[in-house]
């Protein structure tokens, strides 16, 4: 690898209308990471938001990235700042909302599929490989009867709410521990025993 600089990408979608939404969880964690690292988002000719910082003193540095497409074509975004930055896929970390994880849960994979979530899915295609590390932040599953992508695109309830700042803290933890640790170790950390 040519650097040890990490690519942090916070998924979500653009514009004021999507930011409460549950789909955007991943972008209101790499916020709160930001405002931890003083560091603030500028946009990128890469269509993109992003932020340099460093974790720890003299650690790694990190450019943390919020994609300003749509979810669904979020690949585009991931690969340009991958190259423009020469940072390797196993240097990159994309957090993102999980339908299959409780809520206020996060968990850390490295690899695997898409599991249906077109974020992963076009960052996937686009960079040829799913060899990139991902925080993982449980939104559940919706109740009754309604439509996933319904429940995606809605802003958190009230109960939620109240226990969001939590989940975004915990998240941010799981990246540093990641970049400055290592996944295996973050995965001891942070995934639920059992």
């Amino acid at each position: 690898m040519s650097n040890s600089a990490f690519l942090i990408v916070g998924l979500g979608n653009p514009g004021p209308d999507y930011s409460a939404n549950r789909h955007n969880v991943g972008q209101m964690a790499l916020s709160v990471l930001a405002d931890r690292l003083s560091a603030s988002f500028k946009s990128h000719k890469s269509n993109a938001a992003v932020a340099e910082s460093r974790i720890g003193m003299g650690g790694p540095k990190v450019i943390l990235a919020k994609p300003g497409s749509y979810m669904n074509t979020t690949g585009g975004p991931v690969s340009s700042l991958m190259k423009f930055y020469d940072i390797d896929l196993a240097h990159t970390i994309v957090l993102h909302d999980e339908l299959d994880i409780d809520a206020e849960t996060i968990r850390i994979k490295q690899g695997g599929g898409h599991a249906g979530h077109n974020g992963l899915r076009d960052i996937i295609a686009a960079c040829g490989s799913n060899d990139f590390t991902r925080v993982r932040i449980g939104i559940g599953r919706p109740p009754g009867r309604m439509d996933t992508a319904d429940f995606v695109l809605k802003d958190f309830n009230s109960t939620e709410r109240k226990n969001l700042p939590l989940t975004l803290e915990l998240a941010a933890d799981a990246v540093e521990e990641i970049v400055q640790r290592g996944v295996l170790e973050a995965q001891n950390r942070f995934n639920p025993k059992g």
